[in-house]
């Protein structure tokens, strides 16, 4: 059969597998699918329509684990990004310990540990971090794939699973037998592995406020969107009040959970719980930064002063000064009851300080708004007022704590204010929490020109080139201070010539 004429069948496998594992597989994916369809039904000879109800019913733990052997890769090595178990040692486990010392126990979780070098790494930086025999580390770790559980339990590993590892490791916690490296029994015994489903409601395995530490890297950025928030869901629930969540690199709870507050230190990202778990309610309707093109009379050129906060209070004198001389302005029909649109619509045709004094004039409702108040934000930036642009930003991040939008204003408020260290701060946050977001990039880049550091501007002028040329129209209308996005892309090639990169 065609894969053409396979797809309906291929749809309800790849749905299926979706509810029971929370792994997405996108259309290109489809062909691997029908190869383990094939495999699975083969071995256990049935038809594929018998096996794809089964498994959209009560599959039996036994066929979920021996799907997800198929369906994963559990390759991994000991301390992969490095940065992360430092702030783990030197902020999370120190804070932690602070807070349980009448109990003098920690729990800590890596779920979806593979065959084991992640949950070891912890208990070797537990054991190195806290050497007061008095604590109790206790260390879980769970995958859904029985076969990497099983290599786990050995704690046998190639000296290609510690290539990240140092020397003073490998000879402390480890003993070469033949070719491989055996680990130490005292961090084996303090690892309990077991079988387990991240995207299933497990009550053994999320108990409500049971973990300090929790990582999870890798595996979300796989689920499905509603299988991510509902695992986040779970991850924060288990959690206890302040506790430490560790995500992958490229995995952000932007638009995903409220439940947590961003940490940066070590030049790692992660996560702290918030003390209670209570959604803030926002508007049903959220207000949508309008996708519709832009017409404008005038093509703003590159900026030449390098200062971007500065570039965009001088686009916002220029429109002044073309507004004066057409003598003509575009009224926007003020709709019934307070909207945010009239203000996008001013914004749109360059009237920054009447879109200001919009926004400024709405009803105390709005003050709880996040799209109210980054509106703002961006608006008193431009204007120049840079302490309550900062202030607006401050009160979003209370409602919002991932707020990319807000961080990046918060950058070019510090920028103006001198503090260089603290703006590429913030530019790395708003990036971190928007990898899509070109502006951060184009900032940090800019800023670490006029700071003499060519290497790291080249790579984050580089990194806001690509996304420039693919970013929302509605962005570039937010954040971009006036300028087109063909005179962003201008400045951002400029620079990168005078870092000595190819643009």
């Amino acid at each position: 059969m065609s894969l053409a004429a396979a797809r309906p069948e291929l749809e309800r496998f790849r749905s299926a597998i979706v509810e029971q594992t929370g792994l997405l597989f996108e259309d290109a994916k489809l062909a691997f699918l029908d190869e383990v369809l094939q495999r699975r039904t083969t071995r256990l000879a049935c038809s594929k329509a018998s096996y794809i109800s089964a498994l959209e019913d009560k599959p039996p733990s036994g066929e979920l684990a021996a799907l997800a052997q198929e369906l994963t890769v559990g390759e991994t090595y000991f301390f992969r990004h490095n940065d992360q178990f430092l702030a783990l040692a030197e902020v999370a486990l120190p804070e932690c310990m602070r807070a349980r010392e009448p109990v003098r126990t920690l729990r800590l979780l890596s779920a979806g540990c593979a065959s084991g070098e992640e949950a070891y790494s912890l208990a070797i930086v537990a054991q190195q971090t806290i050497t007061d025999a008095s604590w109790h580390v206790l260390i879980r770790a769970v995958d859904l794939n029985p076969t990497v559980l099983q290599k786990a339990t050995q704690g046998r590993y190639s000296a290609w699973a510690l290539r990240e590892a140092s020397p003073v490791i490998r000879q402390r916690w480890f003993r070469p037998d033949r070719r491989e490296l055996v680990l130490d029994d005292k961090v084996r015994a303090a690892v309990q592995f077991e079988q387990g489903n991240i995207a299933s409601d497990d009550p053994t395995l999320w108990q409500a406020a049971t973990y300090d530490v929790i990582f999870c890297r890798n595996v979300l950025m796989y689920f499905s969107p509603e299988q991510m928030r509902a695992a986040i869901a779970r991850l924060a629930a288990s959690l206890v009040p302040g506790g430490y969540l560790f995500l992958g690199h490229a995995e952000t709870l932007r638009g995903i959970s409220d439940d947590f507050h961003l940490c940066h230190t070590h030049d790692a990202f992660y996560y702290r719980r918030k003390e209670c778990l209570q959604r803030i309610q926002l508007p049903q309707e959220r207000i949508e930064i309008g996708r519709a093109t832009i017409q404008k009379p005038y093509v703003a050129q590159p900026p030449a002063s390098t200062a971007w906060i500065g570039a965009i209070q001088q686009a916002s004198e220029r429109v002044a000064m073309l507004v004066s001389a057409n003598g003509k302005k575009p009224q926007p029909r003020r709709p019934n009851g307070w909207q945010l649109a009239p203000a996008l619509d001013l914004l749109r045709h360059e009237r920054f300080g009447e879109a200001l004094d919009y926004v400024c004039s709405g009803p105390p409702e709005t003050e709880g708004n996040p799209d109210v108040l980054l509106v703002k934000a961006v608006l008193l930036a431009q204007d120049g007022q840079l302490a309550a642009a900062e202030e607006a930003c401050q009160r979003l991040l209370l409602i919002d704590g991932l707020s990319a939008g807000a961080y990046y204003v918060l950058a070019l408020c510090r920028e103006h204010a001198g503090d260089r260290e603290r703006a590429m701060e913030h530019d790395r946050y708003a990036g971190h929490l928007d990898p899509a977001f070109a502006m951060p990039r184009l900032h940090c880049g800019l800023l670490a020109r006029q700071a003499g550091d060519r290497d790291n501007a080249r790579r984050e002028l580089a990194q806001a080139l690509l996304l420039l040329k693919r970013e929302d129209v509605s962005r570039v209308l937010l954040f971009g201070g006036g300028f087109s996005r063909d005179a962003l892309i201008t400045l951002c090639q400029s620079a990168m010539a005078e870092c000595g990169g190819r643009p």
